[in-house]
C-alpha cells in the first residue's frame, strides 16, 4: 500500500505542532498516539476514512458468521433516563448492512457497576428497535456489545491471563446458549501479558496496540499488513495537524489527569487503610494483653487458693501429727506407771 506523507511533510507539522503549544514539546508524547484516550480512539476508528479498521477489528473480535461487509456510523448520544446519567455516551455506536447492533467502549478506570452500565447501554439498543407498527412481531437484530478496559473485571478470576470474556445468555443447567443475539465481550488489558515476538492471531495484534502503541518507536515487523502499516500511519503524532495536536494533546492530558486523581485517591485510600489496619492491630493487641492479664489474674488467684489449700493441709497434717504424738506420749506414760 502506497503512503502518501513524505518525511518532508512529517517535518513541517512537526514543526507547526511545536509552536502550537510551546509549552509541551512533541517528544513528550511519544512517536505514536495513546489509543486508550478518546481522541486517539475515534482517530482509528470513528471516522468513514478509517472505517476499514474497525472492519478489521470487529471481525477479528466478534467472528460473525459470514463476516460484517458493511458498517454505518450512529450518532453515539443518547438522552439518559436518570438526573446523574444525563447523557450516554458511547465510544462508537454502529449498524451493520444486516441491521446488527454494534457498541464499542474502551473504559480506562474502574467503575462500580460497569457490568450494570453494560447492559444498560445494550438494553436501549434493543429497546430502540421497537416499532409501532400493530403488525411489527417484535423480532430483534442481534447486539454486540464491545468494552476494551483497562482494569480487572473480576480480581478473584483464578485464570490471571484470561483477557477476552464472550457473554451470553445461556441455561445454568445444561450451559447451552439460550438466546444467541445479544453478546458481550470484555476485552481485559491488564491481563494481556504477551510480548510483541508471542502475538499469533489477529485478535493479539489489536490488543496488543490498544496497551502498547504509544509506547512504540517504529512499526514491527510482525505488524508489516496493509491494514496495521495503514494504521501506524494514521497514529503519528507528527503526521497531525496542529488543531489535532492540541485536540489530541488535551484528551491525554485529562486521560493523566484522571490517572493521577485516580492514583492519588488509591494512595489515600491504601493510607486510610493501613492507619485503620494499624488501630486494629492496636486494639486486638491491647484485646490479647488485656486477656492475657486476666489469664495471669486468674492463675495468680488459682495459685494463691492452691497455696492456701496447701496451707491448710499442712496445718491439718500437723494438728493430726502433734494429736498422734500426745496420744502415743500417753499410752507410754501408762505403760511406765504399770
Amino acid at each position: 500500500m502506497a503512503l502518501k506523507n513524505s518525511s518532508k511533510t512529517e517535518k513541517k507539522n512537526l514543526s507547526l505542532s511545536k509552536k502550537t503549544n510551546k509549552k509541551t514539546k512533541i517528544k513528550d508524547l511519544g512517536v505514536y498516539i495513546n489509543m486508550l484516550t478518546d481522541f486517539g480512539f475515534k482517530l482509528i476508528f470513528g471516522t468513514d476514512a478509517n472505517k476499514d479498521l474497525l472492519l478489521d477489528f470487529l471481525n477479528a473480535v466478534l467472528k460473525i458468521k459470514g463476516g460484517i461487509k458493511e458498517l454505518n456510523y450512529v450518532n453515539p448520544e443518547k438522552k439518559g433516563h436518570i438526573k446523574s446519567d444525563r447523557t450516554t455516551i458511547f465510544d462508537l455506536h454502529c449498524t451493520t448492512g444486516k441491521g446488527e447492533k454494534i457498541i464499542v467502549e474502551v473504559q480506562n478506570h474502574s467503575h462500580k457497576n460497569f457490568v450494570e452500565r453494560v447492559i444498560y447501554y445494550v438494553s436501549r439498543a434493543i429497546q430502540e428497535q421497537g416499532k409501532k407498527d400493530k403488525n411489527w412481531n417484535y423480532e430483534l437484530c442481534p447486539v454486540y456489545s464491545v468494552n476494551i478496559v483497562n482494569f480487572r473485571l473480576n480480581k478473584t478470576e483464578k485464570n490471571a491471563d484470561k483477557y477476552l470474556s464472550y457473554i451470553q445468555f445461556t441455561d445454568i443447567e445444561t450451559h447451552k446458549v439460550f438466546y444467541k443475539k445479544l453478546t458481550l465481550v470484555y476485552i481485559e488489558l491488564k491481563r494481556f501479558k504477551k510480548k510483541i515476538t508471542e502475538l499469533n492471531t489477529i485478535v493479539e495484534k489489536w490488543v496488543f496496540l490498544f496497551k502498547n502503541l504509544h509506547k512504540l518507536k517504529n512499526l514491527p515487523n510482525i505488524y508489516e499488513q496493509d491494514i496495521f502499516m495503514k494504521l501506524f500511519e494514521e497514529a503519528k503524532i507528527a503526521n497531525m495537524t496542529p488543531k489535532k495536536y492540541n485536540e489530541y494533546y488535551h484528551s491525554l492530558k485529562k486521560l493523566r489527569n484522571m490517572n493521577f486523581i485516580i492514583n492519588e485517591y488509591r494512595e489515600k485510600l491504601a493510607a486510610k487503610d493501613r492507619i485503620i489496619a494499624e488501630k486494629e492491630y492496636a486494639f486486638q493487641q491491647a484485646i490479647t494483653e488485656k486477656e492475657y492479664a486476666e489469664y495471669a489474674f486468674q492463675k495468680a488467684i488459682t495459685e494463691k487458693e492452691y497455696a492456701e489449700y496447701e496451707f491448710q493441709k499442712a496445718i491439718t497434717e500437723k494438728e493430726y501429727a502433734l494429736k498422734r504424738i500426745a496420744e502415743l506420749e500417753k499410752l507410754l506414760g501408762k505403760q511406765n506407771n504399770n
